[in-house]
């Protein structure tokens, strides 16, 4: 069974005109990181441009290296963007996430740098080591595949536990008033605001998945260590850390296994990977089968707008699989 991205090549070529566009539209300011009067704020992805675009409010004006609908890991990103990054006021991305935007701000090196992994704590949640296993929310030693970055034992995905994420917000807002400190006021009460409604949206979770008849649940790739570890639950993911990495015949039995002994119900798969692994395990076993969001980008087939409305998506997808009451 192979699980393959998507990739549409006109949409890696948009996203790179798409990102060539904004930058440059950033750079006809005089080099001060402001275009009209606005901080230009450069985001790696969705989940850091949320960040900048609720934070920064009217103050900032962002754009995204990555398109919306395309798998974020896929990027790569020319010599100009790399050159224009330089001119931004601020970047705000994740390292290790996205190996040519770490080079690009390693290359271009701008005054002004928001890097979430640095507001709060990575954990490794393993991953598939030679196709054998996974292990949901447990780290585990001897890992040799850790997915997006290559040679990171971290799990990245840390935008998927809203207390983590929380904490982010308030480094991305810390770095907003140092490169804009005139709009510091705004940034502060914006980063409020924020870091409530995702406190709102962990009690939510938290209270929304009591009283569940399972904590197991099966996914296309390993994302959700964080979301489980913070609400108790059990992942099991179909490949590791990586969605491209292909599960091997144990590693499907083992599931088989699991999916008997937990009373599992559904097989996760999300929208910007194939679900034809995820559709063919979930046929052999009598499954349902639905979408549990990563969020790594927006887009049509999302089920929102916007991070706040997927993560509900998501709770609500979460209780109907793990019958909670």
């Amino acid at each position: 069974m192979n699980i393959r991205r998507l990739r549409p090549t006109t949409a890696l070529v948009g996203a790179a005109a798409l990102g060539l566009t904004t930058l440059t539209a950033c750079s006809t300011n005089a080099g001060d990181g402001r275009t009209d009067g606005k901080l230009d704020v450069v985001a790696s992805f969705y989940p850091m441009q949320f960040l900048a675009q609720r934070i920064g409010g009217n103050a900032v004006h962002v754009s995204s290296l990555t398109k919306p609908g395309v798998e974020p890991h896929d990027l790569e990103i020319s010599p100009r963007q790399t050159a224009d990054l330089s001119e931004a006021g601020l970047v705000v991305y994740l390292k290790g996430l996205q190996p040519s935007v770490d080079r690009a701000i390693a290359q271009a090196e701008p005054k002004h740098v928001a890097d979430a992994a640095s507001y709060t704590s990575l954990e490794d949640h393993g991953t598939e080591v030679e196709g054998e296993h996974e292990h949901g929310g447990e780290g585990e030693e001897g890992h040799e595949e850790h997915g997006h970055s290559g040679d990171a034992a971290a799990d990245p995905h840390i935008w998927l536990d809203p207390v983590r994420y929380a904490q982010v917000a308030k480094g991305v807002g810390k770095a907003l008033e140092k490169a804009d400190p005139d709009h510091a006021a705004t940034y502060k009460k914006n980063t409020t605001t924020l870091v409530k409604e995702l406190s709102t949206l962990d009690q939510d979770f938290r209270s929304g998945l009591k009283g569940r008849s399972s904590d197991t649940f099966i996914t296309t790739h390993a994302a959700f260590g964080y979301l489980a570890e913070r609400y108790g639950l059990r992942q099991e993911a179909i490949s590791g850390l990586d969605p491209e990495s292909e599960p091997s015949p144990a590693r499907v039995k083992g599931l088989h296994t699991i999916a008997k002994k937990d009373k599992v119900n559904t097989v996760f798969f999300e929208t910007l990977v194939s679900d034809r692994t995820a559709r063919t395990l979930a046929g052999d076993l009598h499954l349902r089968t639905d979408v549990l969001d990563p969020i790594e980008g927006i887009g049509s087939t999302s089920k929102g707008d916007d991070y706040i409305q997927v993560m509900r998506a998501n709770l609500k997808a979460l209780q109907r699989a793990l019958g909670a009451k």
